[in-house]
């Protein structure tokens, strides 16, 4: 990442290709000149690129989109839903095969909009970690739906031994449902109780609210791993990593200059 000025008292952020600090951008159809503009503004800073939902069934030119994507360093996977939409058909095969001719390097497994046994996910996230690097997703989309802290910690730490490189904590790209409360507040006792019992840097928060993202760099600094990003949301995020934005200007100054915060 190339910088335009010095500036003293910045955060550190690791060098991609990086493990945590991580910035997943939501794809939900751009085209292959909004790809190739994003990637001109905002390709350094992005770590992983979600293929949202359903969307790849239906994007044109999906295959020179996914190269431009890793041909400048990401990630990129086709969103838990159309893994569920093939599971549903009990077409876990063909799903595989797809997964091999979009030449993809990553795979969503979840369980949000369908009922299905947690040791049979674990199963499919083992299967594919065979051959790709997974990201599993915990929790529901439905709204109103609680799941007891316990059981999303157990789950998490089960999907990662079954070979998941990061767990992804639901909020869908609304941040009203899973971690978040129906007003996009985040559930303080369960994002808790889950980073009580869970590598931090093994989750990946869905974030796509910018105080859903202030909120969690506040209580995991700077290089927590955030996804649901929107494309034109990824500089704008960087910022606040940094502390070039309003919402935490002050979380990297040393004490003698964050007294200008209460002159």
């Amino acid at each position: 990442m190339s910088l335009n000025f010095t500036l003293p008292y910045l955060p550190d952020r690791p060098a991609k290709p990086r493990n945590n600090g991580l910035t997943m951008m939501m794809d939900k159809g751009l085209s292959i000149r909004q790809v190739e503009d994003f990637l001109s503004a905002s390709g350094s800073l992005t770590d992983i690129v979600k293929l949202g939902f359903g969307t790849s069934y239906l994007t044109n030119n999906i295959e020179q989109k996914i190269a431009l994507y890793k041909e400048a360093g990401m990630k990129v996977y086709l969103g838990g839903t159309l893994f569920e939409a093939f599971i549903v058909r009990g077409m876990f095969a063909d799903y595989m095969k797809l997964l091999d001719k979009l030449k993809l390097n990553c795979a969503e497994v979840s369980d949000g909009s369908i009922v299905m046994p947690h040791d049979k996910k674990c199963e499919y996230i083992q299967t594919l970690a065979k051959n790709f690097t997974v990201l599993s997703e915990v929790g529901s989309k439905e709204a109103g739906i609680i799941i007891h802290p316990a059981k999303w910690t157990s789950m998490m730490n089960k999907e990662l031994e079954a070979g998941s490189w990061k767990v992804i904590a639901e909020a869908r790209e609304s941040g009203t449902v899973g971690i978040y409360r129906a007003n996009g507040t985040a559930h303080t006792l369960l994002i808790n109780k889950i980073l009580a019992k869970v590598n931090k840097e093994s989750i990946l928060w869905e974030a796509p609210l910018k105080p859903q993202q202030v909120w969690f760099m506040k209580l995991l600094g700077p290089n927590v791993n955030l996804g649901n990003i929107s494309y034109d949301d990824v500089i704008p995020l960087e910022t606040l990593r940094l502390g070039l934005r309003g919402d935490t200007f002050f979380s990297h100054l040393p004490k003698e200059l964050k007294q200008t915060e209460e002159a």
